[in-house]
């Protein structure tokens, strides 16, 4: 086998790695594409190919962490990670576990880690790497970075929520929650939503979004029933789909162009948080994105003859 094919073998492998570390498609792929590009240009030919490069998208991936922390305290509005439809490693062993590490939850929690404990934990917890190639891949020593796991591990736990295991309930769950919202059944959505709901938006300022979370399942329910009715009006549509390994949604534009998408974390039977992504440079990767300010201008003027 060749490099060219062996690297292609591990680039699922890379990319979400550095997708767990960055939080974005984008960068995620560059992240891999430079990978190769040094990889490709070095003289190296280390005896395990997938440590050597794991190595090599970490430290790219810290590197660009730490420049994308300075750009994120100037963002506008909430920062979200940007949506992915599917994670391309595949184990199944380990399918739940990897979804979870995925969830819009989880990548939030590892933003609260330094650049080096969230590396350690994506190595070692997520891809179960050892000791003595995580401690390469960050250039701490192994007892170092069995400190760093500890202390990410403690934050992880402390605000990481208990996922619904059993998928069909969820799933079952997602669907009355997405039939709900369409209808406008107001009743039937604060059934489905936990007390201390909470709907995050992040259009980024490039798009209409939330001034603040919207708190408390009669508040959520009071939105999401009165504006989606109005969006289904003017040819809104709503593509149910697993979004960072949990239930969510794409939705769509009459011309088939992606207006934002919506990603559920569900705890013990109730939804717990909405995550909807409308920054459109966040969604450029899922395709033609639509003008998002023009749809919000459509659901206005949709909105005056019943006021």
């Amino acid at each position: 086998m060749d490099e060219a094919t062996e690297f292609e073998e591990l680039r699922p492998l890379l990319f979400s790695i550095a997708y767990r570390m960055l939080g974005s498609v984008s960068e995620a792929e560059d992240a891999v594409q430079e990978t190769w590009l040094r990889y490709d240009a070095s003289s190296a030919r280390p005896v395990s190919l997938k440590a050597y490069l794991a190595t090599t998208v970490t430290r790219i991936s810290i590197d660009v962490l730490r420049s994308a922390r300075v750009r994120r305290e100037a963002y506008v509005g909430t920062w979200l990670p940007e949506p992915l439809l599917d994670d391309p490693y595949e184990d199944p062993a380990r399918a739940a576990e990897l979804a979870d590490s995925l969830s819009m939850a989880a990548l939030l929690l590892l933003e609260r880690l330094s650049p080096l404990e969230r590396s350690v934990f994506v190595l070692r917890e997520v891809f179960d790497f050892g000791f003595d190639d995580v401690a390469t891949a960050t250039g701490r020593s192994q007892a170092a970075c069995r400190q760093l796991l500890v202390r990410a591990r403690r934050h992880m736990h402390e605000g990481r929520p208990r996922f619904e295991t059993d998928r069909e309930e969820r799933d079952e769950l997602a669907r009355r929650f997405f039939d709900a919202m369409a209808r406008g059944d107001m009743a039937g959505l604060q059934s489905l939503l936990s007390a201390d709901v909470q709907l995050v938006g992040d259009g980024g300022g490039k798009a209409p979004q939330l001034a603040r979370a919207v708190a408390g399942a009669q508040n959520a329910a009071r939105l999401l029933a009165t504006v989606h009715p109005l969006m289904v009006r003017i040819g809104i549509t709503c593509t149910p789909c697993l979004i960072n390994g949990q239930p969510g949604a794409v939705f769509h534009d009459r011309d088939g162009n992606v207006l934002r998408t919506m990603a559920l974390d569900v705890v013990d039977g109730q939804v717990r948080t909405v995550h909807s992504v409308i920054n459109p440079d966040k969604l450029t990767h899922l395709g033609p994105v639509a003008d998002a300010w023009a749809i919000d201008r459509e659901v206005r003027r949709a909105r005056r003859p019943s006021a």
